[in-house]
């Protein structure tokens, strides 16, 4: 059985009630393998945890599903060692952003590709400031 995951709209009688019917329709509960499968993962978890008035199998299922998104993100982003630098590229192409972008981000417009290009490094302040706009721990930047 494929991974699927298919448009939820936002009332709640759109939301399938049982366990089996939200891997039918929404995404199927098996190892994250891919990029994709991820995208799809998260929108659907997304999606879901933003609800005030989930019973108790939906809330299963959000359960099921992030553990299966943890997995995926230990094993695709702790697993393997990666260098500040590759971190960072990481973040900031998942976000959509450019070297400008992250420029942005840090205060000086220009620092953002020079940074990504190696021609500078993180400082401390930078580190503070990519940390809290990412929401990650400010040790994966060094």
């Amino acid at each position: 059985m494929g991974l699927v995951a298919k448009q939820m709209k936002t009332d709640a009688q759109s939301i399938p009630t049982s366990f089996l019917e939200l891997q039918e329709n929404l995404f199927t509960l098996q190892p994250i393998h891919s990029k994709t499968d991820y995208k799809k993962a998260m929108k659907v978890a997304s999606d879901l945890a933003s609800r005030l008035d989930l019973n108790k199998e939906q809330r299963d299922y959000l359960e099921v599903l992030t553990s299966n998104i943890k997995t995926y993100e230990d094993k695709r982003f702790i697993g393997e060692k990666h260098t500040p630098l590759e971190i960072l590229k990481f973040l900031v192409y998942e976000n959509g952003m450019n070297g400008s972008d992250l420029g942005r981000v840090l205060g000086i417009r220009t620092l953002g590709p020079a940074i990504l290009n190696g021609t500078r490094s993180l400082s401390k302040t930078h580190i503070r400031k990519l940390a809290d706009y990412f929401s990650v721990e400010p040790g994966l930047f060094l």
